[in-house]
């Protein structure tokens, strides 16, 4: 008869004796809840793969460190902390850093200095706080997925959880609204 050991006994031999056994039955447990709550995140499976993977791969190695008072005892609050956290430094990667740096390029080369150019100045050199406070919490948060975090309007719409049709319109009326605010 096998005795049925708990998610904090089971991440406790994991950290401790790096016990094999224990892993697996956490990752039997947890990767498939955890991939089916990243694939509402984004819908490329891949991606939700590779994250998964490095998840559990952080936890096997110790970089992931669980502290049952820390979370209540929950295992799968703990594993979903890690696991958004990668999705989003997946989507914020490399290659979303480098379209706005050649969008930023581009845009510095056109006459008119566009809203996002403003923001990024006012944010390293100006005080912004008044244009900023007038625009809704939804504008605020498509600026910064899109301008400050460099993201796709594709990366926005999986990590705000709206559609990327949303994420063209509320950027486009924050744009508009930043250049009122800031003529």
């Amino acid at each position: 008869m096998s005795e049925t050991r708990s998610d904090g006994e089971l991440l406790r031999a994991v950290a401790a004796d790096a016990d094999r056994r224990a892993f697996e039955e956490l990752y039997r447990r947890y990767a498939p809840w955890l991939t089916a709550r990243l694939r509402g995140r984004c819908a490329d499976a891949g991606v939700v793969d590779d994250v998964v993977q490095e998840t559990f791969l952080a936890v096997w190695r110790g970089s992931a460190r669980y502290r049952e008072e820390g979370y209540a005892g929950d295992a799968a609050g703990w594993l979903w902390r890690i696991g958004s956290r990668r999705l989003v430094d997946v989507l914020r990667g490399d290659g979303a850093r480098g379209r706005l740096r050649q969008a930023l390029a581009r845009l510095r080369h056109r006459d008119e200095v566009s809203a996002e150019e403003r923001v990024l100045a006012g944010v390293e050199h100006g005080d912004l706080a008044g244009a900023l406070v007038r625009l809704s919490p939804e504008l605020r948060a498509v600026l910064q997925a899109t301008v400050i975090d460099g993201l796709t309007t594709r990366e926005a719409a999986v990590l705000l959880g709206i559609p990327p049709g949303t994420v063209k319109t509320r950027a486009m009326r924050a744009r508009r609204q930043l250049r009122e605010a800031l003529a």
